[in-house]
C-alpha cells in the first residue's frame, strides 16, 4: 500500500527534557493507528508536531511524500479531533459541522450535500438544529468527529476523543469509529493509553515509551508477540517469569524445562517468558504440567479470574510456645497484670525502648474494674551478648511482673534464586492471647518479629502467607509450628470453569502459549 504519512527521525525538547528521541514512523493510506502508551510517552507530542501546532527540534513529517515542515497547520490536509471537542456553543449542529467549509466559502449547495451526508454518517439525522451544548458526550463527539470529516482532510487524528465517555458508551463509539473510518476511507491517527481501544479499533498499534517507539505491528502481532516486558504488560493482562532458552525450542522457568516454538536466541540466554491467562488450562491436579493451589477467585462477567500459586515463596518456621494464665495478681491493690516473653536479634538491642518492650511483650494491667491501669515502669538490661534476660513492668500501685527476653543471633533463611531473606523467631503467649486476638495473621507476624527483605537492595518484602496448625479457639497449652511465607510464584488464570479458594489444581497449556521475550536493557 501507498505510505502517506512519513515521519523521519523526530526529535523534540521541552524544558531541556528530551520527549521525542528520534521517532521514525510509516502510516499507510487508509489506515487506522493507533500510538498507545502511559501518559508523558510523547504520543500527544508526536501527534500535535504531525498537526503543525508544534515544530520539530530534528527530523521531517512528509505527507505524500511531501516535506509539510513550512505549512502552517490550517493549510496542511490534515484535521484534529480533540479530547475536548472544541465545539462552537453558540453554532447549531448544522452549523458547526458546516463551518470549515463556510470558511473556504464553498458554495451552498454543496455545503449542504456535504454536512447532510456527514448527519448521516455520524447518526445525527434529526439533530440538525440542536443546540450542542444540550447533547450528550457521545453526541457531541460525533459533531467534533462529523465536522473534521466534512472537509475530507487526508489524515484525521484523533487525540483521546473518548476519554469523557462513560464505559459503555465508549464500547459504543469505538466500534461506530472504526466503521467511520471504514466508510470515508481517511487515514485516522489516534491517540489513548486505553490497550482496549487500541485493539478493538486498530489496523496498527505504535506503542510507545519513554519518547521512543517500543514496537509496531498489526492487535494480533503486538499481543501475541510482545517484543519485550514493557509491551507484554501494557497489551493484555500477562504471566511473566524469569527464565533461560537452554537452546531454540526449549526454555526453563520455574525449575522446569518447557517445549516453546522461539528459536534464534543463544543457548542459554536469560530471557522473559510471557503466558497469557487465557492460554493457561486448569487440569486435576498431577495431570498438567504443574500444580497449584487456588488463592483467589474473582468473577468477571463472562468469565473468572483466578489466581494460583504454583510455587511457594521464601519461608522460615519458627515455634509458637503457649503456655497457661500467668497474670499477677495484687488484690491489695485490686490490679492484675499480665506479659509474655520474647525473642530479639541481637542486633536489636540497642535500639530496645520502653515502649517497643510493652509491645512486643504485650504487657498490660488492670483493675477489678477491667479499666486499663498505666505501666509506670518498665525496667531490663539486655546486653548485647546472646543469653536470657530479666524484664519487669510495674504499675504505680505496685503491681508487677518479671518475664525473660531471649536475646539471639538472626537467623534468615536466604532464598538466592528469588534473591529473598526471611527472619522470624520463637515466641511466647498464652492461651488467652492467643484467643482474644482478633487478627492472629498480623499478630503471629508481630509477635514473631518476622520480617521479609530483598538481598539486592534490602528493600521489604511483605509477608503474604502465615501458617500454622491449631485451633487458635480451641489451642491448648504446648508448643506449635508456625510458618511465614513470602509470596510464591503466581498465574492468573481466565476460565469459565468454576474453582473454589484453596482448591488444589493442575496447569497445562500448549508451546505455542508460551512467547519468549529478550530481556530489556
Amino acid at each position: 500500500m501507498k505510505k502517506l504519512v512519513q515521519v523521519k527521525n523526530l526529535v523534540k525538547t521541552f524544558n531541556n527534557q528530551v520527549v521525542l528521541k528520534g521517532i521514525s514512523l510509516d502510516i499507510e493510506e487508509n489506515e487506522f493507528v493507533t500510538l498507545l502508551g502511559p501518559s508523558g510517552c510523547g504520543k500527544t507530542t508526536l501527534l500535535r508536531i504531525i498537526a503543525g501546532f508544534l515544530d520539530p527540534d530534528e527530523g521531517h513529517v512528509l505527507i505524500d511524500g511531501q516535506d509539510i515542515a513550512g505549512i502552517p497547520a490550517y493549510k496542511r490536509d490534515i484535521n484534529t479531533v480533540f479530547q475536548r471537542y472544541a465545539l462552537f456553543p453558540h453554532l447549531d449542529v448544522y452549523n458547526n459541522i458546516a463551518f470549515g467549509l463556510q470558511i473556504k466559502k464553498e458554495p451552498k449547495d454543496i455545503i449542504d450535500q456535504k454536512v447532510r451526508r456527514m448527519i448521516s454518517l455520524v447518526g445525527l439525522e434529526g439533530f440538525e438544529h440542536r443546540d450542542v451544548s444540550l447533547m450528550s458526550g457521545g453526541q457531541q463527539q460525533r459533531v467534533a468527529i462529523a465536522r473534521a470529516l466534512v472537509n475530507e482532510p487526508k489524515v484525521l487524528l484523533l487525540d483521546e476523543p473518548l476519554s469523557a465517555l462513560d464505559k459503555n458508551l465508549r464500547k459504543e463509539m469505538q466500534l461506530e469509529l472504526k466503521q467511520i473510518q471504514q466508510e470515508v476511507g481517511i487515514t485516522f491517527i489516534f491517540v489513548t493509553h486505553d490497550q482496549e481501544e487500541a485493539l478493538t479499533m486498530s489496523d496498527k498499534i505504535v506503542i510507545m515509551k519513554d519518547g521512543e517507539i517500543e514496537q509496531i505491528g498489526t492487535p494480533t502481532e503486538v499481543y501475541n508477540e510482545p517484543i519485550n516486558e514493557y509491551c507484554a504488560r501494557f497489551i493484555g493482562d500477562s504471566n511473566i517469569m524469569d527464565g533461560i532458552m537452554k537452546k531454540d525450542y526449549l526454555v526453563h522457568f520455574d525449575d522446569n524445562d518447557y517445549e516453546c516454538v522461539d528459536h534464534g536466541f543463544h543457548d542459554n540466554e536469560p530471557v522473559d517468558v510471557v503466558i497469557r491467562p487465557e492460554d493457561i488450562d486448569i487440569v486435576e491436579r498431577n495431570r498438567g504440567l504443574l500444580n497449584g493451589e487456588v488463592k483467589s477467585v474473582l468473577f468477571k462477567g463472562v468469565h473468572y479470574e483466578v489466581i494460583a500459586e504454583t510455587s511457594s515463596g521464601t519461608s522460615k518456621t519458627v515455634t509458637l510456645h503457649v503456655t497457661g494464665e500467668h497474670d499477677v495478681v495484687n488484690e491489695e491493690a485490686h490490679e492484675r497484670i499480665s506479659a509474655s516473653g520474647f525473642t530479639m536479634d541481637i542486633e536489636d538491642v540497642p535500639s530496645l525502648t520502653t515502649s517497643e518492650a510493652i509491645t512486643r511483650a504485650n504487657a498490660q494491667a488492670w483493675n477489678d474494674d477491667d479499666d486499663y491501669v498505666s505501666l509506670t515502669k518498665v525496667s531490663y538490661d539486655v546486653k548485647e551478648e546472646v543469653g536470657t534476660y530479666h524484664c519487669t513492668f510495674a504499675t504505680e500501685k505496685g503491681t508487677s511482673i518479671t518475664v525473660n527476653i531471649h536475646v539471639v543471633r538472626p537467623a534468615a533463611v536466604e532464598d538466592k534464586e528469588h534473591e529473598e531473606a526471611i527472619q522470624a523467631f520463637d515466641f511466647y503467649k498464652t492461651v488467652e492471647e492467643i484467643k482474644e486476638s482478633v487478627a492472629l495473621d498480623t499478630d503471629l507476624i508481630r509477635w514473631a518479629d518476622a520480617a521479609a527483605w530483598n538481598l539486592e537492595d534490602d528493600s521489604r518484602v511483605e509477608i503474604w502467607d502465615v501458617k500454622y496448625d491449631f485451633d487458635d479457639e480451641n489451642i491448648k497449652e504446648g508448643d506449635y509450628q508456625v510458618t511465614f511465607s513470602t509470596q510464591g510464584r503466581e498465574l492468573k488464570i481466565e476460565t469459565t470453569d468454576h474453582i473454589r479458594e484453596g482448591q488444589r489444581i493442575g496447569l497445562r497449556w500448549n508451546p505455542e502459549d508460551i512467547h519468549v521475550m529478550r530481556k530489556m536493557v
